[in-house]
């Protein structure tokens, strides 16, 4: 961590947005650059002697709940890998549909910024995970991991998604555009969701691309990078993104941390009970129960098994030694 971002360190989380934003320009200037793009935008670029990028689109919302340092999610990352780090942050949801965020990729390829760096990873959750695809069409190559990204809000296309009402009137047709199309040139693109989630699995679903590979995430929620962050898995995500070698076998080996995370198993179990499914809540209670301290699934545990669920299932009697003579194929010893 350079010595900007050591003094700036922990206050970094009580900042409001336009001070943090401050104190970012500070640390840009020093490693990089920091360039505003617009009032509710700004970017921000720390430089290694590396040749691999991580361009990651968050939001001052999540950064000040998800990262313990205050920096981007993205930059503790990078730092540890010895990557650059572009990180395009918005003041609050705004999906990064802006002139000046136009302007700003349109500069970045006039001046072959992307052509310095042999690998590039777009990274975005939700609104951010949009921008990270749409925009990658400017760095043809390059990968994508986007969680639970919106493929547009246009209502022409997406009338069914009733939970942004309020971006309607922004348009979603113009530059950098519909996502699943600007993901066309990128090398491989990562689309993780819960298909559990309905809208978010038909956004989902809207991605399918050649070089697409959507990966599931059931029971997990509406809040996936929260329990990527959580999973502590949100490094090695990003690495084997980053390196190519994310496929559905070493995604799963990453989400096996799941059996021991106390959110998914409440997600799970409450699933269950609204399903009406209590022998198989009975299954994973005594899973749990047995594997760690778990005094909710415990306490639900002796209410189902109270309540007669998921008892063993009775077996047959075995047969007295009088009654083996009725037993076809038995003989009793001594007769």
């Amino acid at each position: 961590m350079s010595d900007a971002q050591d003094q700036a360190g922990e206050d970094l989380l009580e900042l409001d947005y336009p001070a943090w934003r401050a104190r970012m320009a500070a640390i840009g200037a020093e490693q990089g650059f920091h360039e505003s793009l617009g009032e509710a935008h700004h970017a921000h670029f720390v430089e290694t002697e590396g040749a691999t990028l991580l361009v990651s689109f968050e939001s001052f919302p999540a950064i000040r709940a998800l990262s313990d340092s205050g920096l981007p999610l993205g930059a503790e990352v990078a730092e540890a890998q010895g990557w650059s780090h572009l990180a395009v942050v918005s003041a609050r949801d705004t999906w990064f549909r802006a002139p000046e965020i136009y302007a700003f990729f349109d500069q970045l390829n006039d001046d072959a910024f992307f052509d310095e760096f042999d690998t590039i990873l777009f990274y975005g959750a939700g609104p951010c995970g949009y921008a990270a695809c749409a925009y990658s069409v400017a760095a043809p190559g390059a990968r994508v991991l986007a969680l639970q990204p919106q493929a547009t809000l246009d209502p022409r296309a997406t009338e069914w998604d009733d939970r942004f009402v309020a971006m309607r009137r922004t348009s979603f047709t113009d530059r950098y555009g519909y996502a699943p199309d600007m993901i066309d040139a990128a090398d491989r693109a990562y689309i993780a969701y819960d298909p559990r989630e309905p809208l978010d699995a038909m956004h989902a679903a809207l991605f399918a691309r050649r070089n697409v590979l959507r990966l599931r995430m059931p029971s997990m929620g509406a809040a996936l990078q929260a329990d990527v962050i959580g999973l502590d898995i949100f490094r090695p995500l990003l690495e084997a993104a980053m390196h190519g070698t994310l496929d559905t076998a070493a995604f799963g080996r990453l989400l096996r941390g799941r059996r021991g995370y106390g959110p998914y198993l409440r997600r799970l179990l409450a699933r269950l009970d609204a399903d009406e499914r209590p022998d198989l809540a009975v299954l994973l209670c005594r899973n749990v129960t047995n594997r760690m301290r778990a005094p909710r699934f415990r306490k639900r545990l002796l209410a189902l098994e109270a309540a007669g669920h998921g008892r063993p299932r009775a077996r047959a009697p075995e047969p007295a030694e009088d009654d083996a003579d009725a037993m076809p194929g038995t003989a009793v010893a001594g007769r």
